[in-house]
């Protein structure tokens, strides 16, 4: 049920009664302020230091109750006071996309108990540290007595969370018996550490950067320090410690099945994950499917890369090649580092020609810290902050340099930095006119379909002039074809771990260490690694339906824009918008 009139949280508070309703900008940016007061870190994230700014969001299941009523109630009282076809255009799609926003969450909501709430890959554990050290700024005194009210307030943040985990590990819900030695080692590796913690040592820093500017005294820092540490050992490290020995215990009885068909109503929850993911009525055999097709159509454009190098034997020969040869590996982190910004620095060169709107935020490289490198993916990305107190950030898992050839290093820049992540949410966070809903969420079809598109599309700008890089764009391309294929594979056809490892083996050129990884992350997030594939396809559809239709009058640089200005939106209305933009055109052509 909703919270009472009087909470920022309530429908009362998204809009009083009035004679007629308030603009609908207006009305999104009472929702906003409403579902911002539920989340301390979500403001955070936002760059906003308010009186919440040393708070946790609350875990419980009342509170998310709360925040899903709020969502529910607010697209309720839209629809009543609000008619799209009075609406003017963006306005209009504002409302279809929070309609679709309530629809897509409301179809997940039953299943919000089937989530794992710690697994190898995310969870309090490692997003507490990567939280406080990535995203609260001290710049204050206050924000720095706000990180050591966080670090004194870990301990109960993560007692409720080891509950929850405990209640739901009891119901059947909890990961495979393999995920947990992740788990355990990251938290061992925490506990050992002591006061030598990556927590600890970033507020040290932050708290020494402080005082050399002049903002704290000495006896002030002195006092600020030993606050921190006794937050960490009377609150942080003791809660650590009971998370520990719950991971234990549910070692024990973990289950050894991988999918989430295990589960009660495990075929509806995937499904309703494909429909939110994929932002499409696709059927997990539909899907499956496609990325057989894509498969075989990848591996030929491979063996024609083969013959162009003079490679003799098969492709799964060239594919061990390539794992293997010392050619297309880094020796340093630094060199891998390099390479990549210079693959950065000469694209960003070429944007203009390819886009009529570029972000103005700025983008880091930075390798994953080392406290969550093991367990973490190969790459990611971060949005700025929105006040441009923190930059974009492209973050590269260097923690075995073998796992990161090469050969994917152009594409994988271009699809976490530029062309791909970086200039499509930088944008998005840039996009002031629209609601907030719209400028920091996101449907994962569009954003990573754009950063796949990202990859191949440099090849297009004449970029990929190395063989064996352009090799590295098709594997990647390649890899998600396979997702297609594995994760369906895992969690509708029933396929074991091993049976999905078995088939990137055979299909693709990763490392090993790179396919556990990936066959590991599509187990405990399914569904959200067939987004890729499905959203680049779609994009690359409606792109040449355009070209088609516009013949010389296609213009990519418009192209682009019709993509991106509209923020994140499902890939049919992605459709919608570019078809709004073919029907421009053509008047103004008919115009001249």
């Amino acid at each position: 049920m909703p919270a009472s009139s009087g909470d920022p949280g309530s429908v009362a508070a998204i809009e009083p009664e009035a004679p007629s309703p308030v603009a609908l900008d207006v009305f999104f940016e009472a929702y906003d302020r409403a579902d911002l007061a539920m989340s301390p870190i979500s403001k955070a994230y936002r760059g906003i230091r308010d009186e919440d700014y040393g708070r946790w969001d609350d875990p419980s299941d009342a509170a998310a109750a709360a925040e899903f009523a709020l969502l529910q109630d607010t697209a309720a009282l839209m629809r009543d006071r609000y008619d799209p076809a009075e609406l003017p255009a963006q306005d209009a799609l504002s409302y279809r996309l929070f309609e679709l926003l309530a629809e897509r969450r409301a179809s997940l909501y039953p299943y919000r108990e089937y989530g794992f709430l710690f697994d190898h890959r995310r969870g309090a554990h490692t997003g507490i540290p990567a939280f406080l050290i990535n995203i609260h700024r001290i710049s204050s005194l206050s924000d720095a007595e706000a990180y050591v009210s966080r670090i004194a307030g870990i301990g109960p943040q993560l007692d409720a969370m080891v509950a929850e985990a405990r209640e739901r590990a009891d119901n059947g819900v909890m990961p495979p018996d393999w995920v947990y030695p992740y788990v355990i080692a990251d938290l061992e590796a925490l506990i050992e550490a002591g006061e030598g913690n990556a927590v600890l040592e970033d507020f040290g820093t932050k708290l020494a950067a402080l005082s050399d500017a002049g903002d704290v005294d000495a006896q002030t820092s002195t006092r600020l320090s030993a606050s921190a540490r006794e937050a960490w050992n009377g609150s942080a490290l003791p809660a650590y410690r009971r998370l520990l020995a719950e991971m234990q215990r549910q070692q024990a009885i973990a289950p050894t099945d991988d999918g989430i068909w295990r589960l009660p109503q495990g075929d509806q929850y995937y499904a309703a994950l494909l429909k939110s993911y994929t932002t499409t009525h696709l059927t997990a055999e539909q899907i499956h499917a496609i990325g057989l097709r894509e498969v075989d159509r990848i591996h030929g454009e491979m063996r024609a890369i083969m013959d162009k190098v003079g490679f003799e034997g098969s492709l799964q020969d060239f594919f061990e090649f390539t794992r293997t040869d010392d050619r297309f590996y880094y020796d340093t982190r630094e060199e891998y580092l390099a390479d990549a910004q210079a693959v950065l620095d000469r694209i960003t060169e070429r944007l203009p020609d390819y886009f009529g709107v570029l972000p103005e935020a700025p983008m880091i490289i930075k390798p994953v810290e080392a406290f969550r490198e093991k367990s973490a993916g190969k790459a990611f990305y971060q949005s700025p902050a929105p006040d441009g107190s923190r930059p974009g950030t492209y973050y590269v898992n260097l923690y075995n340099l073998r796992d990161m050839s090469k050969n994917e290093l152009e594409a994988l820049a271009y699809h976490e930095g530029l062309p791909g992540h970086h200039l499509q949410r930088a944008l998005q966070t840039e996009l002031g006119d629209l609601p907030a809903f719209r400028r920091f969420g996101g449907w994962t079809a569009y954003t990573e379909g754009w950063g796949l598109y990202s990859e191949e599309l440099p090849k297009e700008m004449g970029f990929y002039t190395d063989p064996y890089s352009d090799f590295g764009r098709l594997g990647m391309e390649l890899w998600r074809a396979a997702r297609l294929v594995v994760d369906t594979g895992l969690h509708h056809k029933r396929w074991t771990r091993e049976e999905a490892i078995a088939y990137l083996e055979q299909n693709t050129p990763n490392p090993q260490g790179d396919i556990v990884k990936a066959i590991e992350r599509y187990i405990t997030t399914p569904g959200q690694a067939t987004a890729y594939m499905i959203g680049k396809l779609k994009i690359m559809e409606v792109r040449e339906q355009a070209r088609a239709e516009l013949g010389a009058d296609f213009d990519i640089r418009g192209f682009h824009d019709a993509i991106l200005t509209s923020g994140p939106v499902p890939l049919s209305i992605m459709e919608e918008n570019v078809a709004l933009w073919v029907d421009r055109v053509k008047a103004g052509r008919a115009g001249d």
